[in-house]
């Protein structure tokens, strides 16, 4: 009798299987992007759920009662939690040993922490494609926590199919949230905390920034909720939110789909040709001595890219 492949394990919902699947893709390792062209045809039936926003908004909490939620209906669950990179072991800080231990015993349920490896926007490298393996396992819903480094979060909109934007009252969020970066992005937006002092100034803050937009008709204006994570009051109510914009953006949702995969490839093509060019292009040192000369103002950066690039297409 053949042993199942681990994709095969992976399809199976194997957990075990779907742990060693994000270790190799977080590891680039070529096994995991094989496995990726094994199972991606398999994915695409999960709703990807992002939840970002600045340090201390509760994002962690907020991810555990929602998760709670989704369970009482008997959706399957994956929890990607990207935490900050540590400068000792280059792993994650925070990993899931510490986070959800109310459903540690759920087979419903996986949960994984993920370092972002130095990778900015808010996200590790390899969220999309640990999102497929989840996707692919049969989770119905996949939700992702971005690292909480603030305005630089953008990424999470090229990665989830909603973007959720968790602020507190009384941080200045509401001075954050008028940037651009993070602004944009946000489908719904979230005051946490909301039983704290300033959480409807906060609420009157982003409404009026809100206001500020004009919005064509038709086109979805982000809703404001309040929250208590740490209780759960509020969270059945976002769910509930939730389900309007899947509904609201049901016929658009091939494009959002569409431009992520845009990203990715792009993503994946730069990738390839950075390693490309140093595995096969540059000599020993080689890349050591243009730095210097770059420094040096002996050259420029554009006309070494032409250099590399013109070797690289030969």
């Amino acid at each position: 009798m053949t042993q199942p492949t681990l994709s095969d394990r992976v399809l199976a919902g194997d957990a075990r299987a779907v742990a060693r699947a994000i270790s190799l893709i977080e590891d680039e390792s070529p096994a995991g992007a094989q496995l990726i062209q094994k199972i991606f045809g398999r994915s695409g039936r999960a709703y990807l759920l992002g939840v970002t926003g600045p340090p201390g908004a509760g994002k962690s909490t907020l991810v555990d009662r929602i998760t709670a939620e989704i369970r009482k209906t008997g959706k399957t669950v994956g929890v990607i939690a990207v935490d900050p990179t540590s400068p000792y072991t280059g792993g994650a800080i925070l990993g899931d040993r510490v986070r959800m231990q109310a459903h540690a015993g759920d087979d419903g349920v996986f949960i994984r922490s993920m370092a972002t490896r130095g990778h900015l926007g808010g996200l590790a490298r390899a969220t999309g494609e640990a999102a497929v393996v989840l996707d692919a396992a049969g989770k119905d819903v996949v939700i992702i926590e971005t690292v909480g480094v603030g305005q630089d979060e953008v990424d999470i909109v090229r990665t989830a199919d909603v973007s959720i934007v968790t602020l507190v009252p009384g941080a200045g969020d509401e001075v954050q949230a008028l940037k651009a970066g993070i602004m944009e992005i946000a489908d719904i937006f979230v005051v946490n905390k909301a039983d704290r002092e300033g959480a409807d100034r906060t609420v009157t803050s982003i409404e009026a920034m809100l206001s500020l937009h004009v919005f064509a008709d038709g086109e979805w204006r982000p809703p404001i909720m309040k929250t208590e994570a740490t209780t759960g009051r509020g969270v059945p109510e976002l769910l509930q939110m939730v389900e309007v914009f899947r509904q609201h953006t049901a016929a658009t949702q091939g494009n959002r789909r569409r431009a992520r995969a845009e990203w990715r490839l792009r993503e994946l093509l730069g990738h390839r040709f950075i390693q490309h060019v140093e595995t096969n292009i540059l000599k020993t040192g080689e890349l050591e001595e243009i730095l210097d000369r770059i420094a040096a103002r002996e050259t420029d950066p554009y006309t070494a890219v032409d250099s590399l690039f013109s070797r690289a297409v030969r």
